[in-house]
């Protein structure tokens, strides 16, 4: 089967300014990707390139096997096969519900065109809103109705920049695995851009971490955050404190907590230093590898995030070096407070440290 979308070295430039570099991915058949990244990572820009409005400098785009962008060659949009989904939804005012649904399929017999609206209004539970208009639907409504427009001529690929971001919190993680459910449902690959983690997690299968225009780490989200492939994918992805390390006199590898393993620890390929075979190390402690333990290391909370199910507390170790710390929400402790810690890993994430 041929792959909706496959980016090979791809480089995009603003004049002389280099915004992507050397991108490659592999989208599979139905699969969700997502390219997440800080402001100004070259994600949208890269989402551009795809859609066929920016040249490539360097590199190849392929659309179901087909050459869309090469330098000194792009494909116009339109002939590309794509759907997209703007942040501001981009539905005409002036059309019913169900005439924006049908300007993608004009070219089908009104009897088909028909068929497919009544089908994808279904699908996104809003079968009586065809001859609504855009103004007459809340901003959940009109995202649904802007993305089942673009799904229409059932696309090769479905590109979506940004679709929530003019919505709350809860309304974005509701609607992205929403809009999930919708492309399962069609059998669809798409591609999405975020600057959020709550909505990649929801919506992707794989997430391309990026900085500076570079993918930085293409994974599931769970490797994501238990096995990042370097520091930045470690600090960008959830939340997280630098634990310092030492070596006791039979090289076992030691926190504050005490020791880490009975033994020596073979340590992963990306802890790797030229500095030499024991390199100062950090570990990365997030806030679920803290947990309560009567015996454990006395910490005193600096600071607390109440959230509902949750609090967030910020500890203080012996040394002065603060950790997070997240327990259910109605074990409630002051500020000032002291409670016994301890960490518990299934695997360390270690990296030299800087």
């Amino acid at each position: 089967m041929q792959r909706p979308l496959e980016l090979q070295q791809v480089d995009v430039a603003y004049g002389e300014t280099p915004v992507v570099r050397s991108v490659s991915l592999i989208l599979g058949a139905g699969e969700i990707g997502c390219l997440l990244g800080p402001s100004g990572c070259g994600k949208t820009t890269l989402l551009r390139a795809i859609a066929g409005f920016e040249p490539v400098r360097g590199g190849h785009i392929l659309i179901r096997g087909e050459k869309v962008s090469r330098p000194g060659y792009t494909l116009v949009p339109e002939k590309r096969g794509i759907g997209m989904v703007f942040q501001d939804f981009a539905l005409f005012p002036h059309l019913s519900v169900a005439r924006n649904i049908e300007f993608g399929i004009a070219h089908l017999p009104a009897g088909q065109r028909r068929s497919r609206v009544e089908e994808l209004l279904r699908l996104v539970e809003l079968p009586n809103i065809g001859g609504c208009y855009p103004h007459e639907l809340s901003g959940g409504q009109q995202q649904r109705v802007a993305l089942i427009r673009a799904l229409a001529p059932k696309p090769a690929l479905l590109l979506l920049d940004e679709p929530f971001s003019s919505m709350d919190v809860e309304l974005r993680e509701s609607l992205a695995r929403e809009v999930r459910r919708i492309l399962r449902s069609e059998q669809t690959s798409a591609l999405l851009v975020t600057h959020d983690q709550s909505e990649a997690f929801a919506m992707a299968d794989r997430i391309a971490v990026m900085q500076q225009g570079s993918i930085r780490q293409w994974d599931c989200a769970y490797n994501l955050y238990h096995k990042p492939a370097d520091r930045f994918v470690a600090g960008f992805i959830g939340q997280g404190v630098w634990l310092p390390l030492l070596r006791d006199t039979n090289h076992v590898l030691c926190s504050e907590f005490g020791p880490l393993f009975p033994n020596r620890v073979e340590l992963p390929h990306r802890a790797a230093s030229e500095a030499g075979d024991d390199p100062p190390l950090e570990l990365l402690l997030r806030p679920d590898d803290v947990v309560y333990l009567e015996d454990g290391l006395h910490c005193e909370v600096i600071e607390k995030s109440f959230r509902g199910a949750d609090i967030l507390y910020r500890l203080r170790l012996p040394s002065g070096t603060d950790i997070l710390y997240i327990t259910k929400g109605h074990n409630d402790l002051p500020v000032g407070a002291t409670i016994p810690v301890a960490i518990k890993m299934n695997e360390l994430v270690l990296f030299t440290a800087e």
